[in-house]
């Protein structure tokens, strides 16, 4: 049970639940997920099955349960499938001879001695799941209910509130969902990030001043964003990637600013695939970052996370000493919260202590350094105390952050200055 000052539940039922606030008293029944089917789903040819890669990229995704570059797990509805020819007179096909499923991750190969060619077309037939958030609100004439958010594979959100409600909680149904837990209902502790209060010096003033002076003076500034896809984010519009977030941010804080932002990024890769690659590679360390010649340096490498912290300090060192050398200073972004059997997380609520190694080594490796830290995990951690379900957030459901959790970076960066 949960207490927010005068406001308690409890679960009565699977999908039942008691709300009380001051006198008022409601139960509200909760809509299990809906059951989608699709049926003759054309796909102009599937691609042959790959027993070599990652369960979600070994076949083709059905559309249903498909998500950015993958599909959401466990959304598709095992023993549902059915794969025909497109073509008259529209043979089935047979798991294990002529397809393969992981059914898991709802995406299908065809297998190379099997009765389908390359190019051929099929239809596919199956059920699947999708993910709901449902809010709880106070009417403005006093009553408790429960309205029901917009189903998606991987990102829903709740209803838009109307005139006079109060947000109490959201409760988020899965795609796996098969009744509530107090691990799905989200209660509204606070409407937003509580941010420091603004010191002086600024971080920014203290531990970037060079950038300050070019800031305010109108001197030409040059921004280097380098990370991994979260960096690239080709899965959001241009303008939502965090570092154009935060440039024009920046801009409107400091209007008379010169400022030029670059990318440099790498999907799926990490600050030692970097230092690996050979002179003339399309991602050198040296000529893609250094000789670039930033002013200053933003770094967000999630794909760091699982590197061991030992590694992580001395590496880090030396990328800090490369980029003094050349006269930039550094800005360490935090990562993001990913799926949580990643982290080792059973649930996304109450969990304001990011449990990475990482990410406490390059807290440490910032204050020892004087390095410029944006705590984006900090943020990512008490999403849960606004109603949201981090992982809501990820366009792939697993680690690409949509606008709203690119936002997140940049609120991190913009809180230095």
């Amino acid at each position: 049970m949960f207490h927010q000052n005068t406001m308690t539940y409890r679960l009565t039922g699977a999908w039942q639940m008691q709300v009380r606030m001051n006198s008022i008293e409601a139960t509200l029944e909760v809509t299990p997920q809906e059951c989608c089917q699709v049926q003759d789903e054309y796909y102009d040819s599937l691609q042959e099955y790959n027993p070599n890669a990652g369960g979600y990229a070994r076949g083709t995704a059905l559309r249903g349960v498909k998500a950015d570059k993958c599909s959401t797990r466990y959304a598709f509805v095992p023993d549902s499938l059915t794969v025909k020819l497109a073509a008259p007179p529209h043979d089935t096909l047979l798991p294990g001879i002529d397809f393969k499923l992981e059914p898991e991750w709802g995406n299908i190969g065809r297998l190379p001695d099997g009765r389908l060619a390359a190019p051929q077309p099929v239809l596919c037939s199956y059920q699947h799941t999708k993910q709901r958030l449902d809010a709880i609100v106070k009417t403005k004439d006093g009553n408790i209910v429960l309205r029901q958010g917009v189903p998606h594979v991987c990102l829903p959100v709740p209803p838009p509130l109307k005139e006079g409600d109060t947000h109490l909680a959201n409760v988020f149904i899965d795609v796996t969902t098969t009744a509530l837990t107090d691990d799905l209902v989200f209660p509204i502790l606070e409407k937003a990030f509580p941010e420091p209060p603004r010191t002086t010096p600024t971080p920014a003033e203290e531990l970037l001043p060079k950038t300050m002076v070019r800031l305010r003076t109108g001197q030409p500034l040059r921004i280097l964003a380098w990370g991994d896809s979260v960096t690239c984010g080709s899965f959001v519009d241009a303008q939502d990637r965090w570092q154009c977030q935060f440039v024009r941010r920046l801009q409107q804080a400091f209007p008379g600013a010169v400022i030029e932002l670059l990318t440099e990024a790498w999907d799926g890769r990490s600050t030692g695939a970097y230092l690996q690659e050979p002179p003339g590679s399309i991602h050198n360390y040296q000529e893609k970052v250094l000789d670039l010649k930033p002013d200053l340096v933003i770094s967000e490498f999630v794909n760091d996370a699982g590197t061991a912290p030992e590694v992580i300090r001395d590496r880090y060192e030396k990328l800090h000493q490369d980029f003094k050398a050349i006269g930039a200073e550094w800005i360490i972004l935090t990562p993001h919260y990913v799926r949580p059997d990643w982290m080792g997380l059973a649930s996304q609520k109450n969990i304001d202590a990011d449990p990475r190694p990482y990410v406490k080594t390059i807290r440490e490796l910032a204050a020892d350094n004087n390095i410029a830290l944006a705590d984006a995990a900090l943020r990512y951690g008490r999403l849960w105390r606004q109603g949201i379900p981090y992982n809501t957030l990820m366009t792939n459901a697993i680690n690409h952050p949509n606008a709203v959790g690119m936002k997140l970076f940049a609120d991190a960066l913009i809180a230095l200055f």
